[in-house]
């Protein structure tokens, strides 16, 4: 973790509400893992005051991007920025996603923009044999990052709220039929990672343990020091309550009281 000032290279919408920003990190930010975040100061005034947490999108040596929503002052501040200008931002913060290496298969579950780490880390599964990326959004144009995924080499299945794009209804039902098909089949070897609300990742959560499915959640959460200072991010679990900043923001979803 390191505090740094980092030139914005582009920031694009991409689709309603949502944009993809991108920034040159220091070397030591180029190590950043899928899961991980930043905690960006989106201006200089006192209000907003707080930094903004944004996960890891895409990761390379050369650039970091977040891809975020507009949903209130400090990210429409954040939309307005140029290329060229300056941010103030600490990190990578927290505990990312971890692959177990001997996956035969990673089931991405992915609720409106939790598809964030999930690209990234879709792009640092490359010794796994098969992935699957199950994409939930409210319409069709809140689908997000379905070619990214398919450039990568994963198998995308989306579903809308409205039916416009794919399967009517949520992404979980995805998740049951995805398990459905492989009655009678053995299900070793495979991983769940998840993104999204909170109420999709109880859900989640349930099926993964109904299929003996190892699962890893992302929470999310309004972070405010990103560091563990302010005790604002805890989560209650099976070992006692945990911060979401600094032990998360990924956990085993066995871990987790729902």
């Amino acid at each position: 973790m390191q505090q740094f000032k980092a030139k914005i290279l582009s920031n694009k919408k991409i689709a309603p509400d949502h944009y993809v920003l991108s920034f040159k990190p220091p070397k030591a930010a180029g190590q950043t893992t899928p899961g991980q975040f930043f905690n960006i100061r989106v201006s200089n005034a006192y209000n907003p005051l707080l930094r903004r947490p944004f996960g890891a999108h895409r990761i390379s040596p050369e650039k970091i991007e977040i891809l975020y929503k507009v949903v209130g002052k400090a990210t429409s501040i954040l939309s307005a920025k140029k290329k060229g200008s300056l941010l103030d931002i600490i990190g990578p913060l927290g505990n990312g996603f971890k692959a177990p290496p001997d996956a035969s298969a990673a089931i991405l579950v992915a609720g409106g923009h939790g598809v964030a780490p999930l690209h990234a880390l879709a792009a640092s599964l490359t010794a796994v044999p098969k992935v699957v990326a199950l994409i939930g959004a409210r319409t069709k144009t809140h689908v997000i990052s379905e070619n990214e995924f398919k450039g990568l080499g994963a198998k995308v299945h989306i579903a809308t709220e409205d039916g416009s794009k794919g399967h009517k209804g949520l992404v979980t039902d995805l998740l049951r039929k995805h398990f459905n098909r492989q009655t009678g089949k053995p299900a070793n070897r495979q991983t769940i990672y998840a993104c999204g609300p909170k109420a999709m990742l109880k859900a989640v959560a349930k099926i993964a343990r109904e299929h003996c499915i190892p699962c890893q959640v992302s929470l999310e959460e309004y972070v405010a020091c990103g560091t563990g200072a302010c005790l604002g991010c805890a989560v209650k679990t099976r070992s006692g309550y945990k911060l979401i900043c600094k032990d998360g923001p990924v956990f085993d979803s066995k871990e987790i009281i729902w």
